[in-house]
């Protein structure tokens, strides 16, 4: 199996705060995805004009931006990329974005917050 473009959903998980999480609040990401269901850095780099990130709060659309690796490999989601990036992936690289995986993302102030993959479809 190949690489492939996938659209990847994010939903907060279990956190103080949000004990039972919130599928409400998360992100959709587009990137391409390896067989094994890791970011392929050379297959997102390739295709780079359609990787695509959206957050969302409350099912609402707070804003939309893009995917890109940065400086040592970190994946960024930047929402603004004039900007600094919105949330920087911890340990994007090594993680599985497979339904039922968890990731964490790291705020621009710092904050980590974790997610669940809730879905990982090809586009």
């Amino acid at each position: 199996m190949t690489s492939t473009l996938t659209h990847i959903r994010l939903e907060l998980a279990r956190e103080p705060g949000s004990p039972a999480g919130n599928p409400q609040d998360g992100w959709d990401i587009v990137a391409v995805l390896d067989a094994d269901g890791r970011l392929d850095a050379a297959g997102c780099r390739d295709q780079s004009d359609r990787l695509h990130v959206r957050r969302f709060e409350d099912n609402q659309t707070i804003a939309t931006g893009t995917l890109r690796q940065g400086p040592g490999g970190k994946w960024l989601l930047d929402l603004a990329p004039e900007d600094a990036p919105d949330a920087t992936g911890f340990r994007f690289g090594e993680e599985r974005f497979v339904a039922g995986e968890y990731v964490s993302l790291i705020n621009a102030d710092g904050e980590t917050h974790a997610y669940v993959v809730a879905k990982a479809a090809p586009l």
